[in-house]
């Protein structure tokens, strides 16, 4: 069986019709492939139909603000990706002249590039021989070979790197690259996969022995901590509320939330005197105050579980700085807050 050829010959008959796949742009390609970094393909599709209809060049990306790019993002989560997106866009577009890196060693130096995506865009752009490895392409190789090495151990990475490296068609890497990747996520998907129809069972270390399930191997994730957040939602008699900026590093960088306190515990509402409200409301405010979700709401992220509560507080009048309610939709915030605004009733209070 020449792997291969049966990958490439399996994708022409089954590959789904996508946009990215219609070009050779690199500006298309890069921006489909930043996209479905850490998002799967039916949740990424209609964010990159978006993106190419309001920055259909690499220039209008460049000139766009931080902020119409992180509303346009809204909802992907790892915003990193659209902060590095914008920067990169600015990068080629005013120091390279809008011409991008034709080649894997150039594009890599790119912010937000790294193996993967500098790999995917060389070989679909300009069809350099450099193979893709990701997590469809881990899950191809693990069971068809039978390798139980950490794919995300140092070992792993480069011992599945080099393998991708011996197999991909030299003649054809980038329907190879596709071909593999599409095989991970439609046929070898990591829950159960179509084995019985699949055209490399015959020669599948783990179908043959029975490993499916146990392949690939993963060493465990960092620890998740636990924090306690609660968010201030102020307004006033003029219906204006107050949001705050993120400027500190981390996932939500630059995105807006409501005024947020962070405790040791979750609060009940007869505990919220212990919240420090201080700095955010003036002392001499009369307000009244009402728990929106008796429950906690759970906001799971990749190295953290965020239990917030949403905290309404009425008041006459708020310092300089506050917003028209009617603007929030406006700011670009994280999935929490953005889904908070859309079910709150802001006209009942």
């Amino acid at each position: 069986m020449n792997f291969s050829n049966t990958l490439i010959n399996w994708y022409s008959e089954n590959k789904r019709a996508l946009p990215w796949r219609e070009t050779q742009n690199p500006y298309y390609i890069w921006l489909s492939e930043i996209i479905l970094q850490q998002t799967q393909v039916r949740q990424g599709l209609p964010y990159y139909e978006a993106f190419v209809t309001k920055f259909p060049s690499i220039f209008d990306l460049a000139n766009a603000s931080e902020e119409a790019v992180l509303k346009l993002w809204q909802g992907l989560g790892y915003y990193s990706r659209a902060r590095n997106l914008h920067t990169t866009a600015k990068y080629i577009a005013f120091e390279l002249d809008g011409i991008f890196p034709d080649n894997y060693k150039e594009l890599i130096k790119l912010k937000g590039v790294g193996d993967y995506t500098a790999s995917a865009i060389a070989s679909i752009a300009f069809n350099e021989v450099a193979a893709v490895v990701d997590g469809n392409v881990y899950r191809v190789l693990s069971r068809f070979f039978g390798i139980d090495t950490p794919i995300n151990s140092s070992s792993g990475i480069k011992e599945f790197k080099a393998l991708a490296t011996s197999l991909i068609d030299k003649e054809q890497p980038a329907v190879f690259n596709q071909a593999i990747m599409e095989f991970g996520a439609t046929q070898c998907k990591p829950k159960n996969p179509y084995c019985i129809v699949c055209p490399l069972s015959k020669g599948c270390v783990a179908f043959q022995k029975q490993k499916i399930d146990q392949l690939p191997v993963k060493l465990k994730k960092t620890k998740v901590t636990t924090k306690y957040f609660n968010f201030l939602v102020c307004i006033d008699k003029h219906k204006n509320t107050l949001l705050e900026k993120r400027t500190g590093k981390g996932i939500w960088q630059n995105l807006y939330q409501f005024p947020l306190i962070e405790s040791e515990k979750s609060i009940s509402d007869a505990e919220f005197h212990q919240l420090n409200i201080k700095e955010i409301i003036p002392a001499d405010s009369n307000f009244e105050y009402s728990l929106y979700n008796v429950e906690d709401k759970i906001h799971k992220l990749s190295h953290q579980h965020l239990h917030t509560k949403f905290w309404i507080i009425e008041l006459g009048e708020l310092p300089k700085g506050a917003i028209p309610i009617k603007d929030l939709e406006r700011y670009p915030a994280p999935v929490l807050i953005s889904d908070f605004i859309s079910t709150f009733n802001f006209d009942r209070v």
